[in-house]
């Protein structure tokens, strides 16, 4: 084994214990929980040795990095997310190769993924990304729909040809009344994950969680996870 297989597989490992002590402390089933791999920054080898390693699920934030990547893997089993706010410029792109959106936060994006998976035949797994810090009819900070406005993107999803719904996300936000109140956060979230349901049974992901709070978001009942630095080491700087 490489020096650097070596090193992402201690660390999936440790990532691994944490998850499975998180779920164990919040009396779930390990398999309940799946673990996202957040790759931005780091090149296709270190997706390859991810797989090798038994990772089947990765993630990506700006196309720019994630097209290319995508394509020197085209031949691994892999289900690819893209997490980072989408321009429309961009969605064309991104579908003809993410087989999940976590970012869907209006109905523009809606409208334009929808004629971009019909133009690719192909089905895209969409969940709405709610902004905790955002108030009515205002976007996030770092992306993603006020609360208020999660159901009319719902129902903009469910209709949308091409598109399925899949659930929600989330980012722990920086400001406002959830500011450093991780747990919180997610339990908020789980609230509107729930209510979504009710209207839509399918839509039963929830991806909350990151490298330093995946706890608190699989205490609240996350069912995926999304983890880069804890796996893959801190970012090299970006030129």
């Amino acid at each position: 084994m490489t020096g650097r297989k070596a090193q992402l597989a201690a660390n999936l490992a440790q990532v691994e214990e944490r998850i499975t002590s998180a779920c164990a402390a919040a009396g779930r089933k390990r398999e309940e929980v799946t673990l996202i791999v957040v790759t931005k920054t780091y090149p296709a080898s270190d997706v390859r040795m991810l797989h090798e390693l038994g990772v089947r699920h990765v993630a990506e934030n700006r196309d720019q990095d994630a097209a290319p990547k995508a394509t020197a893997c085209a031949d691994l089993s892999l289900t690819w997310h893209f997490v980072g706010q989408l321009q429309t410029n961009k969605v064309r792109s991104v579908t003809s190769y993410a087989d999940v959106v976590q970012s869907v936060d209006r109905i523009k994006l809606v409208t334009a993924l929808s004629a971009a998976a019909v133009r690719a035949e192909r089905e895209l797994g969409c969940l709405i990304q709610v902004a905790l810090d955002a108030e009515s009819g205002e976007r996030g900070e770092r992306g993603g729909v006020a609360p208020d406005g999660i159901e009319e993107l719902a129902a903009a999803v469910d209709a949308a040809e091409g598109l399925r719904l899949e659930g929600l996300m989330t980012v722990a936000p920086l400001a406002g009344p959830f500011a450093g109140r991780q747990r919180a956060a997610f339990d908020r979230l789980m609230e509107f994950a729930t209510r979504l349901r009710a209207g839509h049974p399918a839509a039963t992901m929830v991806s909350a969680g990151m490298s330093a709070d995946l706890e608190d978001a699989v205490a609240a009942g996350a069912t995926h996870v999304r983890v880069g630095t804890a796996v893959l080491g801190v970012r090299p700087g970006l030129g």
